[in-house]
């Protein structure tokens, strides 16, 4: 089992690699949709709704083969296996993150903005130094959450390729046929960061009073 724990430890490097960017990536898209998700422009409000749906309502199983083997199939665009899992994972990620950046924004007292717009400020200003502050302080534990499901959502990435931690299990056993205690092991690592987020993000509700 020693011999096996370099190779799954780089797994999982990969599996937090792809997740952070990912997230990273997520957040800007779910920001910019979740604005236009409560903008008073009917075309704004459109576009991100029919993108929520339109994610939310299919498998990211079928997206992963969708960018990484449909659209190369009637284009000439190709990604690499990493760059598509990046994709999928920010594209999947960010429309569960319109939801949330929605839900805390509108949780703010509507009389911020308009004691924004009293003082002079824009409604980006208003937007950007009184409502966001304080709605991304009740996201925090949200966007941990989402963290967690991002990282359960990379195993799936191993169907096109990437050695991520479930596909690093995969090649182990496929070679030793010794997949109870690699699946084990790999479930364990799973387990221990998705805990620690967990704890994280338990501390983060008690630390800012989050009902």
């Amino acid at each position: 089992m020693l011999d096996a724990m370099p190779v799954l430890l780089r797994g999982l490097q990969m599996t937090v690699l792809i997740t952070i960017i990912s997230l990273a990536i997520a957040l800007v898209i779910g920001l910019v949709f979740g604005l236009f998700s409560i903008s008073k422009n009917k075309l704004l409000r459109g576009i991100s709704t029919v993108y929520v749906n339109i994610i939310r309502g299919t498998p990211i199983l079928v997206q992963i083969l969708y960018i990484y083997i449909g659209i190369p199939a009637v284009t000439d665009i190709r990604f690499s296996a990493f760059t598509a899992g990046i994709i999928v994972i920010s594209i999947n990620a960010g429309a569960y993150l319109v939801e949330i950046f929605r839900a805390g924004i509108n949780s703010i007292d509507k009389g911020q903005m308009e004691a924004g717009r009293t003082l002079g400020f824009s409604y980006g200003e208003t937007m950007r130094i009184i409502i966001l502050p304080q709605a991304i302080k009740r996201m925090l534990p949200a966007f941990v959450n989402q963290f967690i499901v991002s990282i359960k959502d990379t195993s799936l990435l191993s169907v096109i390729g990437i050695a991520e931690l479930t596909m690093s299990g995969q090649s182990i056993y496929s070679a030793n046929f010794r997949a109870f205690e690699i699946l084990t092991v790999v479930g364990i690592l799973y387990f221990v960061i998705i805990y620690a987020l967990t704890l994280v993000s338990r501390w983060l509700e008690r630390r800012m009073d989050v009902s």
